[in-house]
Order: structure tokens, then sequence, then C-alpha cells
């Protein structure tokens, strides 16, 4: 006992195994720390250090070498698609311009709101609602070309879960249908070498490569892959993943693939020598808030006088793209991409904030059988014009007690108009560039309550 650490395991009703440190009973992942001591490496946050020790920390931590063999890449260029608050945060500190607004401090913002502020902004979300995202259509599109995978025909030792795959299929179809990706060109009276021998000669003429965003474990561009005959893949993800995907691509004798470790926020893509003098499809499944965004503008330069000899020198370029939206709550108003748009529909920057921080509601109800086919403008009981004298002429009624009152339904119905309006404005920007765009709800919302993909070419 005298060489073990002294922290009791509840769980398997022993202590600790290791050995303690040489001033403590306890190993070192039970010492007890002081908060007041740690702070984030300012290399990686996702982990602390001792304030004490930073200094020796920084010349040995695990992610310093990575760090600064990224910082040498000609693709890496720190903070391009980041963004820029407004100019009235320019001249502020900048510990404030540059600080995460978290859930936590949206939620605070919300309940803090005056009564009549809270109505009138649910007002005009339910007005701008009506005005511009009810005509968002539904289509859901499982080509042809896809079978191999929705029959299941696939390398079994490949993961499989249904719900991914229809969701996968309906990304591609929609582009297919966009006329971004060639359509099948298999027929059913063809044998198999015949229908892989019409596919090479038609897809060898003009074969866009395909940049996947956040790609994970590359299941997207796996299904791509297998049943479009790209080329050339380049995935884009923060973290490092070398899974069954990785290897079952890499096995593809036709296919060059290159991953990239890298934040999309610091990712010049002009830069990349694998795309250089190439048309690219960019992809995403579910591209978590402002990772939308930095993708939007990693992809999608704007069209100004001063950057038009910038755009002629680029050594690849936009074909196609296709981002699956989700995870609004995370969006942050420096980085969002159509902060001109949202403001022009009388949003301010506060108002930004309070909708991201709706848009978690719309997962919370039960997305059964009956929820699709609810009509957005009859929702809302709240927005009643009785509802709202009420409320009005109750002088201890708090925002707070308002929404942990509102109905499951109402709550999620909301959620959904903020998630539209925060889609319809990015549409907006990226048609202002001289883009041809559609958005649309490609699954179910029984298949994913996530169903937005935002297309342009």
């Amino acid at each position: 006992m005298a060489t073990q650490c002294k922290f009791w395991l509840p769980k398997k009703r022993r202590f600790c195994a290791n050995s303690p440190l040489l001033d403590s009973p306890f190993c070192g992942n039970h010492t007890q720390r002081s908060d007041a001591q740690w702070i984030p490496c300012p290399i990686d946050p996702s982990h602390s250090v001792l304030e004490e020790n930073l200094e020796t920390h920084l010349h040995r931590c695990p992610l310093l070498k990575q760090t600064q063999s990224l910082s040498r890449q000609p693709y890496y260029q720190k903070g391009i698609n980041a963004g820029d608050d407004d100019d009235e945060e320019k001249e502020e500190d900048s510990s404030h311009r540059y600080s995460t607004f978290t859930s936590e401090m949206k939620r605070n913002a919300v309940y803090s709101m005056p009564l009549p502020k809270f109505l009138d902004l649910i007002a005009k979300i339910k007005s701008i609602h009506a005005s511009i995202c009810s005509t968002i259509p539904d289509s859901y599109r499982i080509p042809e070309a896809c079978s191999i995978w929705t029959n299941r025909e696939v390398d079994k030792k490949l993961p499989y879960k249904e719900k991914h795959v229809l969701q996968q299929a309906s990304i591609l179809g929609n582009l297919e249908n966009f006329g971004v990706l060639r359509e099948s060109c298999s027929s059913s009276g063809e044998t198999s070498e015949e229908k892989d021998s019409k596919r090479e000669r038609e897809r060898d003429s003009d074969v866009p490569a395909v940049v996947e965003f956040g790609a994970g474990r590359g299941y997207l561009t796996q299904v791509l892959a297998d049943c479009y005959g790209i080329k050339k893949v380049l995935l884009v993800e923060r973290k490092s993943y070398k899974l069954k995907a990785d290897r079952s691509l890499r096995q593809k004798e036709s296919l060059v693939l290159d991953r990239l470790r890298i934040d999309i926020e610091d990712l010049n893509l002009n830069a990349v020598e694998s795309l250089k003098g190439v048309g690219y499809i960019a992809i995403g499944k579910h591209l978590c808030g402002p990772a939308t965004d930095m993708t939007l503008r990693c992809c999608i330069r704007q069209h100004s006088n001063e950057n038009e000899a910038v755009q002629s020198q680029a050594s690849c370029y936009l074909r196609g793209l296709a981002i699956a939206t989700c995870c609004h709550h995370l969006c942050q108003w420096k980085s969002y991409i159509s902060k001109k748009y949202i403001s022009d529909m009388g949003f301010t920057k506060e108002d930004f904030h309070a909708i991201t921080w709706f848009t978690s509601w719309a997962v919370d109800a039960d997305h059964g059988s009956d929820f699709p086919v609810i009509d957005f403008s009859t929702q809302l009981e709240i927005m009643t014009t009785e509802k709202k004298e009420l409320l009005l002429d109750t002088e201890s009624c708090k925002v707070e007690d308002i929404v942990k009152n509102m109905q499951p339904i109402d709550r999620a119905v909301l959620g959904y108009m903020c998630k539209d309006i925060i889609d319809a404005a990015r549409l907006m920007w990226a048609k202002a560039q001289g883009l041809k765009c559609e958005l649309v709800k490609y699954v179910p919302v029984t298949i994913s309550p996530e169903n937005r993909v935002l297309m342009a070419k």
C-alpha cells in the first residue's frame, strides 16, 4: 500500500494501483489541482499546464513539432477564413473581439431581455421566416448510382448504418440533380464489364477533384468514390483519423488521396499542391456551426475589385458545393459569413446570439411521423395576440419563465425557423458571389432533424 496511490476507486472498491508522485500520496492522475494554477496551453488549448511550468512546457509540448510543421506548409495561413467582427467591434479590446460567445452566455443574454423585446424578437423571427424561408423544398433523392450502398453490396468490413447511408446518398443525388455530378451511366441491359468500361470513358473526360471538409472518417467520400468514380480526393479534418474508410480509399488504384490535418479557418485552398489547376467539388456532411461559414469563405472568394488579380491566379477553382449544415447553436458572429444579410433583415448582433441559441430547440422534440407536416404559420401559441397581452399585463412574468413553460413543439418550431433564417442568409451571400444556389431539405426529419443542404455551382 505504501507504493500505491491513495485515491479510492468506488466502482472497483480498491485504491488506485498507480505509483504516487514523490511529494504526494496520489499519482499524477489523481493529484488535487488548484484551478488558479492551471492555464490552457497556448499551443493547443485542449490541455492545461501549471502556470509556473508554462515556459518549460512550451519547449516540450507533444504538439509543438506538429504545429511548427503545419505553420511551414504553403497552404497554412492563420485565420484566413476566420472572418471578422463589425466596425464597432474593431475599436474594442481584442480580448472581447475574439472570445467565443458560449451557449451559457447566449442563454443568460436571452433571460435578461426585457419581456417586450423578447416578444418582439419572436414576432420578427416568425415574420421573416414566413417571407423568405417558407418555400424550402423537400428533395429526398436516392440516385441509381448509389444502389451498391443502399442495397448493401459494398465491402462488409466497412461500417454500415442505414440512416447515414441514406443521408450520404441523398446529398450526392441532389448534387447529381443540380448538375454538379455526372449522372449514372449504367443501363440494365449491359454487363458489369460494359458498365465499368462505359463509366471509365465518360468519367475520364472531365472528372473533378473532391474536397471533403470536416471529413472525419471519410465515409461520404467513400460513397462518392464507389458510385461516381472520382479520381482525386482531399480530406480536410482537424483531428487525425486513420480508419477503415482511409484504408479502403487508398486501396483504389485509380484514386489519389490526400488528407490535411488543419483547421478550416487556416486553410488556403489555392496553395494546396495537389489541387493546382484542378476544378473541384466541395462537400461536407454536418459541418458544425462556424465550420460551414469558414468552408464557404474558403471556397468562394468574394468578387471585389481588390482581389480580382488574386482570383485570376488561383490554382484551383470551384465546380460545385454541397454542405449539410448543422449545430447552428455553435455559430459565432465573428465567423458568420452573412452578417450583412442578417442585418438587412432587421436583426442585431444581440438578436443573432439569441437566434443561434434558439436553434438548439429544433432537436429537442420527438421527431415522429406527425412532425414533418406541421404548418409553421399555425404554431407558436406564445405569439397569439391574447397571449402577448396577457404576458405583458403580468408584471412578475420573466423571459426565463416563458421559455421554460413553452410547449416542446413550439420550441422545436421556433428552433427550425431560426435554423432556416441562418441558412437562408448564407444562401443570399452565395448568390451575391455570382453562383447558382439552392437550399433544400435532403432527407425527411425522421432520418435526421439536421436535414438542410446548401448547394452552389
